[in-house]
């Protein structure tokens, strides 16, 4: 073996360990996410309880927004503005979830994603 078989090897042993490290890391990244969404999820629904509302899957059950202004009601004991009870196209969820995200705005609430 040359000098430049063993340089190309070294390379690639040194690109493959990289690739099996990120690989680790996005897998723990995963991990970490989905532990952070099980436990919110099971927070949200602890306060839920008082108004008779469940969150199965976060993505799904809060995408209308109707669940997340139960759940700001609940947390501010305040009722939010105006917003569609029965949403069925997809700007009147949008809106819902606007809505909400305006209220917390107005009360000076941070919001951070689960994913940062």
């Amino acid at each position: 073996m040359n000098e430049n078989d063993k340089s190309v090897k070294c390379e690639n042993s040194a690109e493959e360990e990289e690739d099996e490290m990120f690989e680790r890391e996005l897998a723990e990244d995963a991990q970490w996410k989905r532990i952070q969404q099980n436990t919110f999820t099971r927070w949200a629904n602890e306060r839920l309880k008082a108004v008779n509302k469940h969150i199965g899957d976060l993505e799904c059950d809060l995408s209308d927004g109707l669940r997340l202004v139960s759940l700001i009601e609940v947390l501010s004991q305040k009722r939010l503005p105006k917003h569609n009870q029965r949403p069925t196209f997809r700007s009147q969820k949008l809106e819902n979830v606007s809505v909400a995200l305006k209220f917390l705005e107005d009360e000076g609430i941070r919001i951070v994603n689960i994913g940062e």
